[in-house]
């Protein structure tokens, strides 16, 4: 995420911490649990428990429904600089 103007997407996620709902702004942590960004989430905690690691074009066939490719899109994600500081 960092690294570009890149989406966060299933295959890049490990986990889902909480209980939350579509459309809300969540933490995204990185493996030291440091927060390097924020975003609007596309898919609820449940629904992620499923998706995490998985390749986009599976998410209709293990959901049976899609609200995209992306947990967050990328317009809908701002990077955090925390100076290194864990949350």
């Amino acid at each position: 995420l960092r690294a570009g103007r890149a989406s966060l997407l299933p295959v890049g996620t490990v986990y889902a911490d909480g209980d939350f709902d579509r459309g809300v702004v969540v933490s995204v942590v990185d493996p030291q649990d440091t927060e390097i960004a924020r975003g609007l989430v596309n898919y609820s905690a449940a629904d992620l428990a499923r998706l995490c690691g998985i390749h986009s074009d599976g998410i209709a066939e293990r959901l049976g429904y899609t609200y995209g490719e992306e947990i967050i899109r990328r317009d809908n994600l701002v990077l955090i600089d925390n100076g290194g500081k864990t949350r």
